[in-house]
């Protein structure tokens, strides 16, 4: 034969202690009747039992002065899993008595008990098992399956109701011993069991509505809560709905009002251009006023000119009648010729003056070129003038070749080109005079085209503005929109919430209509009990269906038993009562039995 594991054999012995003891205590507390105290013998063997478990291959710790072997270390590991279990821990560590880790541990397993929440507590320990290594080895009885089974049986102590003083017990000192003979039975125990596992049953369905009703009233607070947080998101939307309204229409009123500034800058603007207009307009007419009066003097000039060539001849005459007077010409040639030089010397001076005008005149030119087509007309001008000024250059050489042939008409031609020279000097410095007024006032129109420039940038810019405000305004109108669809469907959601939770609170009246007829026909249902002990008495576990109508049965559709046959049925199929022989009050029938039961009182009357 294979020898079995020792370790493995613990835990099925512990396991099998466990399931007696849980056993044992649920079913000594329904017969009991009432809530238990600290002094009920099972109620302290289960928690002997509990202890040996949670010890089972515990690991020992080393301290200074001992060897610490105790279950509080993990125990005290469940409030940072299980959130609710931190003030049981705060209680336990503010006990007065308690002295000892092992105290600790077992005030906490007394405590998790009155609160039924013993169960949820160990099995968030069991799942952490990577935490549970720390205190146990890997063969211990929490580590294997028979700790998940224990935590499954101790589900079953949440219809026991325990009344507990921890305060003034020594649970320091308490030596944990189990007393096999509580779990030995005999057959005057086993014929009361019998006897009891109607009344048991009959229990089992209290505690299960009771059960139920606890679950209903969790699910109700969970329903209110939910519905109180939508209310208030409901609000907060509203506020926000309310708020984005408000914030477009304010935008709307500053959108008009742009436009309306936009409306007047361009007035302004367009005024403005008008008045520059006239202005361009104006200087235009006074430099044409200028052109006559330099077209009047290029006409005397031109006068001059014929004078002179009449002269010319008049001294050609002169020279032809004087042929006899050639040596006295010669002798005044020569002297002549020394003027002429002279003159020649003046004549290229007057020459680079005006190059030098030429030069000016094209400057002047390269720089109107860059202006706007309002000031083409003076370039053309100014090439007239240049024109003009070839003509009297071509005219001063015929003065030149004048002054060669006669003195006398050269004298005077010099004196009359002295007077012209200074004449076009004059008219040089009032053409350079206008020029630089033109200047400036194409500089002052060069700097309004720029402010106009940089005005047209800055309203370019503002309408980008509204446009990406207004975009920005879609944009949130669209989210609001969304909002609102995310609102309507939660406004359903709420009223299907509210439909549910009316009709989960009508049938919580009706359960708790049903839970006070069935404690007054608590007594009734004793009496047809027993009638009913030589009939099979079926068990709320085995019924899923009714068994007429085959309806499945729900928290609307409840279970009922006929007190006659001992089928289960709904309420619809078993809403009939009739007084049995077993007991003389009427009590609930299904339709099959009571239709017989009629029959034979209808057979039984002559």
């Amino acid at each position: 034969m294979a020898v079995k594991d020792p370790t493995a054999v613990e835990r099925a012995n512990l396991l099998n202690m466990a399931k007696l003891s849980i056993k044992g205590l649920i079913e000594s507390a329904l017969s009991f009747g009432r809530t238990l105290d600290s002094d009920y013998p099972p109620l302290q063997q289960f928690f002997v039992v509990m202890e040996h478990c949670l010890k089972h291959g515990l690991k020992v710790r080393k301290s200074f002065l001992s060897y610490n072997k105790t279950i509080w270390g993990p125990l005290e590991l469940v409030e940072k899993l299980y959130p609710e279990a931190e003030e049981i821990a705060a209680s336990v560590r503010d006990l007065p008595g308690l002295k000892t880790p092992l105290g600790r541990a077992r005030a906490w397993l007394r405590l998790a008990l009155m609160q039924k929440k013993m169960a949820d507590y160990l099995r968030c320990l069991i799942i952490q098992r990577d935490l549970l290594s720390e205190f146990y080895e890997y063969h211990a009885l929490m580590m294997e399956e028979e700790g998940a089974v224990i935590v499954g049986l101790l589900v079953g102590l949440n219809v026991i109701d325990a009344n507990l003083c921890v305060k003034g017990e020594d649970l320091d000192s308490q030596v944990g011993v189990i007393d096999f003979s509580m779990y030995l039975k005999n057959e005057e125990d086993i014929g009361n069991k019998e006897r009891n596992v109607q009344i048991a049953a009959i229990l089992d369905q209290k505690n299960y509505v009771e059960e139920l009703n606890r679950q209903l009233n969790s699910t109700v607070s969970s329903l209110h809560s939910r519905v109180d947080s939508l209310e208030k998101s409901n609000t907060r939307l509203i506020e926000e709905l309310a708020i984005a309204k408000n914030n477009i229409i304010k935008l709307q009123e500053e959108n008009h009002q742009l436009r309306s500034e936009n409306k007047l800058i361009l007035m302004k603007t367009q005024q403005h251009l008008e008045v520059t207009k006239v202005d361009v307009e104006t200087e235009l007419q006074t430099y044409k006023q200028s052109r006559q009066g330099l077209d009047e003097m290029y006409n005397e000039a031109r006068r001059q000119l014929r004078e002179e060539s009449q002269l010319r001849q008049d001294v050609e005459n002169e020279l032809m009648v004087q042929v006899s007077m050639k040596h006295e010409i010669e002798l005044a040639m020569k002297l002549l010729e020394k003027d002429i030089h002279e003159k020649q010397d003046t004549l290229i001076g007057l020459r680079q003056q005006l190059e030098d005008v030429k030069a000016i005149n094209i400057e002047m030119y390269q720089k109107l070129q860059g202006s706007e087509e309002g000031l083409k007309e003076k370039n053309e001008i100014i090439g007239r003038l240049e024109d003009k000024t070839n003509k009297i250059t071509a005219a001063m050489k015929q003065l030149e070749q004048r002054l060669q042939q006669a003195e006398k008409a050269q004298m005077e031609a010099k004196n009359e080109d002295e007077k012209f020279e200074q004449e076009c000097l004059s008219q040089s410095d009032s053409l350079q005079k206008q020029i630089s007024q033109k200047e400036t006032q194409l500089a002052q129109l060069e700097t309004d085209l720029k402010i106009e420039k940089e005005w047209r940038q800055t309203l370019q810019e503002d309408l980008q503005k509204e446009n990406d405000a207004l975009s920005h305004l879609r944009n949130e109108t669209q989210q609001i929109i969304s909002l609102k669809k995310e609102f309507l469907s939660l406004q359903n959601e709420n009223q299907q919430l509210k439909k549910i939770y009316q009709d989960q609170e009508q049938a919580l009246q009706e359960l708790g209509n049903k839970l006070s007829e069935s404690k007054l026909k608590i007594e009734d249902i004793k009496e047809a009990n027993k009638a009913l002990q030589g009939q099979v008495w079926l068990k709320d576990e085995e019924a899923t269906h009714c068994k007429l109508c085959e309806t499945e049965f729900s928290l609307s559709k409840r279970k009922h038993h006929c007190r006659n046959c001992g089928e289960i049925f709904c309420n619809a199929c078993s809403d009939n009562e009739l007084p049995l022989p077993s007991s003389p009050k009427p009590v609930r029938v299904c339709d099959s039995c009571h239709a017989l039961l009629i029959q034979r009182c209808s057979s039984n009357v002559p």
